[in-house]
């Protein structure tokens, strides 16, 4: 599923699209549709649009593409609610509200053994973007549909708060598959290679960003960094992009 921006409150209200029978597995119930618009209702937001509609071709992602029709609730959100722009972040705020279950505690877990992970941040990032944040979530299994789930709230969390990216971007990566320490550092983008999710081939940074700007998705995040003279990136100890 993805987040769309509904037609007439695009710029004020957030829509986000979601399988109803996911939601309502996630809300322990199913609803009536005038049910479930009562629901939101009383919760403060609302039922925009009910469709039937094909998953998401989310390959590229390193899901599956699936030809399989869904009914999808179109749902508007605040725009100051960011919690709320995924299955996950509904279904936990409305189990709540009807007192399915209590609102989450969040706490920072020990450190392992080894200490926390390092970060070095090179002063040539001062060139382009300054600041890196990181975190750590241990033993994290994502099904597929949680995993789509997580890219497509990075992807609303990009459009809005991030400011299309020109604020933030943000990154998910398998901890499993890296080696730490790490460092964030600012290249030149012809000594920077790269092969991306879902590609057959690695690009240096010049032939990446071409090609993105050939992508409907990607093209309009590229002049964002195309010109600079040099591009953000993170590395790990065995120099892996």
């Amino acid at each position: 599923w993805i987040a769309l921006p509904c037609s007439r409150l695009a710029r004020e209200m957030p829509c986000i699209s979601l399988p109803r029978d996911l939601l309502f597995a996630e809300l322990g119930r199913s609803y009536t549709e005038d049910e479930f618009q009562e629901l939101c209702f009383e919760f403060g937001i609302e039922l925009d649009e009910v469709t039937v509609e094909k998953l998401v071709n989310t390959a590229k992602r390193g899901v599956e593409a699936s030809e399989e029709e869904v009914v999808m609730f179109k749902i508007e959100m605040p725009a100051n609610r960011y919690d709320l722009l995924c299955l996950e972040g509904l279904a936990a705020a409305l189990n709540c509200f009807v007192g399915r279950a209590q609102p989450p505690t969040f706490a920072l877990a020990p450190l392992p053994a080894g200490g926390p992970l390092l970060m070095t941040v090179k002063p040539e990032t001062a060139q382009i973007r300054p600041y890196i944040v990181c975190a750590v979530l241990r033993d994290i299994s994502l099904s597929t549909a949680a995993y789509t789930s997580l890219i497509e709230l990075q992807d609303r969390m990009h459009h809005n708060i991030c400011r299309r990216r020109t604020l933030v971007a943000i990154g998910t990566h398998d901890l499993d598959k890296l080696q730490p320490p790490f460092t964030y550092e600012a290249r030149l983008p012809s000594d920077i290679k790269f092969r991306p999710l879902g590609e057959e081939k690695e690009f240096d940074a010049p032939a990446l960003m071409a090609h993105y700007a050939k992508d409907n998705k990607m093209n309009k995040f590229t002049p964002i960094i195309t010109d600079s003279p040099v591009y953000p990136c993170v590395y790990d100890s065995a120099g892996t992009l």
